[in-house]
């Protein structure tokens, strides 16, 4: 690899550090291309050498996040059913502070993509795919008989997510009131609640 190569890399590599830097701290509301050339102690022009406009960077600013949230550490899938289930619920959570900085910056990006036909188009895609992972889990979890035939996959997903988004947006506007510890018990509670629900 040529150096000019290896420059261009980690030159890309220390703006969307930036990036991340300024959504972390700003969101999405705060991000501009100054203060991305802030956060690096650089020039605005040199950003522009790398995103055209605002709309370039909130699109490499979406996938940096995508990125961050698929890399974060999370709870292995111990085996098929509920068990993936819980897991999947309380890896959504902000429990430990790199889990509350993206559920911050994901929920600071709902404005933006509500307005942007393209955004939104691509955050329902998103939230279809979760969906989908969360039935299959039901659907394992019937095949399993921990959960009764009867259950509805797609209905019962759309329950967890709702309840699991429900809680992120309280523990972060209230994190005193909402500590990680009573994440984990509501969320212990309300998957008791689907288990006894979807029984009934």
């Amino acid at each position: 690899m040529s150096p000019a190569r290896t420059d261009h890399d980690a030159r890309r590599h220390d703006v969307s550090e930036a990036v991340w830097q300024v959504l972390a701290e700003h969101g999405f509301a705060g991000l501009t291309l100054r203060a991305v050339a802030s956060a690096m102690g650089a020039s605005t022009g040199l950003v522009t050498h790398y995103f055209s406009g605002k709309q370039a960077l909130v699109a490499h600013a979406l996938d940096i996040l995508e990125a961050r949230t698929q890399a974060r550490p999370r709870l292995p899938y111990p085996s098929p059913g509920l068990a993936t289930l819980r897991a999947q619920v309380l890896n959504m959570l902000p429990l430990t502070p790199e889990g509350v900085t993206i559920n911050r910056v994901w929920v600071c990006s709902w404005d933006m993509a509500l307005a942007d036909p393209a955004l939104y188009a691509a955050q329902t895609a998103r939230y279809e795919r979760i969906r989908a992972d969360l039935g299959t889990a039901v659907e394992d979890a019937r095949r399993l008989g921990e959960l009764p035939a009867t259950a509805d996959p797609a209905a019962l997903a759309a329950t967890v997510l709702s309840f699991t988004h429900g809680l992120v947006v309280q523990a972060l506007f209230d994190p005193a009131s909402f500590p990680p510890d009573r994440q984990r018990d509501l969320a212990e509670n309300f998957l008791a609640t689907v288990r006894l629900s979807a029984r009934a």
